[in-house]
């Protein structure tokens, strides 16, 4: 039973990654990227409060997002937290989209120089 069900996960990963090119057999990349979410989820169950362990989820999102976008997360939560009480209009969608990680407006000194 084993040696079937074995077979079966290795005959459907082999099917996926030949189906779908940008699907990998080697995940590591993705693996690596949620480590600090399965270490935080652990950090989480001692949160306070719910709002407390929600409010350090999304930080962990933020950072992580920004990582991604090849910011430096600290320069980039720096740069955001003193540009957001600058805007005078809070419900102005595109001078929020001008802070996301992706969005080409930021500055250059907050990328991370690629190897």
């Amino acid at each position: 039973m084993f040696r079937r069900a074995s077979a079966s996960i290795l005959f459907h990963r082999v099917f996926l990654c030949s189906a779908i090119r940008r699907i990998t057999i080697d995940n590591n990349r993705n693996e690596r990227a949620i480590k600090p979410f399965v270490i935080g989820r652990k950090n989480w169950l001692f949160a306070n409060t719910p709002r407390g362990a929600k409010a350090s989820a999304m930080i962990y999102s933020v950072i992580e997002t920004a990582k991604e976008n090849g910011l430096n997360p600290f320069a980039y939560l720096t740069y955001v937290l003193e540009q957001l009480p600058q805007l005078t209009d809070r419900l102005d969608s595109e001078a929020f989209d001008k802070l996301l990680p992706w969005s080409s407006s930021l500055p250059e000194s907050y990328r991370v120089a690629k190897l």
